[in-house]
């Protein structure tokens, strides 16, 4: 039997699903394996008491920081509200230290990485988290690269993950990794979720945090775009359907959501190819003409360049309902 030892550190506050999602994961290995593969699982708490999650379930670690602890080849740090009261606890951080130079990884579920910072092990990483706590992750730790738009980043030794269910995501990862592909497709199957969502995958709409004010020209401009991206946009052709100057819109365009036309109007095709390949059959060529694409080509180029997946591969993983065409 191959045995990986995970230990899973526990705070006030811990967000409960970033241990339960994997620690289901892990589980199902064991029994999908016959008992040839398993996960040996301990909870590590801050302190020695019943820890609270942010849920209200409360949770009695297996062990403490303060205790002595089998050798962990692993170690997984959830997220939740309560990270920003520990984080920078000197205990804590000295224990991860020691976890950092004995195990073979350790990963961060969403603003757990906090913690990661806090001890120093992210200086000049990599690393993500949720997109809401990515500029304070920056601005603590500005030696680490934060990329606030990926699922997950794997960095070294060093793993994060974007927000909350990316820790299944993360889970999977690390099955495939020791018990190879078969065994994650088979625990995905079970767990009813897709064979993890790609790293570079967005962790959202790029068009939720760019909307313009209501009634606005900018929303103005914004409904037509959405409405016609089969057709051929330019800056000047937008600025002249509101009768404004290009240098005027672009200023107005930034103004109001931070972002300039040309740039709302890339991130709207790449939603809108998205949706196509999720929720329908239609080829490449009619995806690529009906989003304002040249051709399937250029659509594939653009695409993969965004989010570090081909098109039919995001279609094979997060297509809903039938097979699809990929032609």
């Amino acid at each position: 039997m191959r045995k990986i030892s995970v230990g899973m550190v526990l705070f006030p506050g811990f967000q409960l699903l970033d241990i339960a999602g994997p620690k289901d994961a892990f589980a199902q290995v064991k029994v999908l394996s016959n008992g040839e593969c398993e996960y040996e699982m301990l909870t590590v708490g801050t302190t020695r008491s019943p820890l609270l999650s942010s849920s209200g379930l409360t949770v009695i670690p297996d062990r403490t920081i303060f205790d002595p602890c089998p050798h962990f080849d692993t170690i997984i740090v959830p997220g939740g509200l309560g990270i920003f009261d520990v984080y920078a606890d000197s205990t804590l951080c000295d224990w991860l230290k020691v976890q950092e130079k004995r195990c073979r990884r350790l990963a961060a579920i969403c603003n757990g990485v906090f913690a990661f910072g806090a001890a120093g092990l992210i200086e000049r990483k990599s690393v993500t988290t949720h997109w809401m706590d990515a500029a304070h992750l920056s601005e603590l730790f500005p030696s680490a690269h934060v990329d606030p738009d990926h699922i997950h980043v794997k960095d070294g030794t060093i793993y994060t993950t974007a927000g909350v269910t990316a820790g299944i995501d993360l889970s999977l990862l690390m099955i495939e990794e020791d018990f190879g592909k078969r065994m994650a497709i088979d625990v995905a199957k079970y767990l009813v979720v897709y064979l993890r969502r790609a790293g570079g995958q967005s962790q959202f709409s790029p068009l939720l945090d760019v909307q313009g004010g209501v009634d606005s020209q900018v929303e103005a401009i914004q409904d037509y775009v959405l409405a016609h991206l089969h057709l051929n946009h330019s800056l000047a052709s937008l600025a002249e359907r509101v009768h404004m100057s290009p240098r005027n819109l672009s200023r107005l365009f930034a103004k109001e959501t931070g972002s300039p036309p040309m740039a709302f109007l890339a991130d709207a095709r790449i939603d809108a190819v998205r949706r196509y390949l999720e929720t329908t059959e239609q080829s490449m060529k009619e995806i690529a003409h009906r989003c304002g694409f040249e051709n399937a080509d250029s659509l594939r180029r653009v695409f993969v360049k965004r989010l570090a997946i081909s098109p039919v591969e995001y279609r094979q993983r997060f297509r809903s309902g039938t097979s699809a065409v990929a032609s």
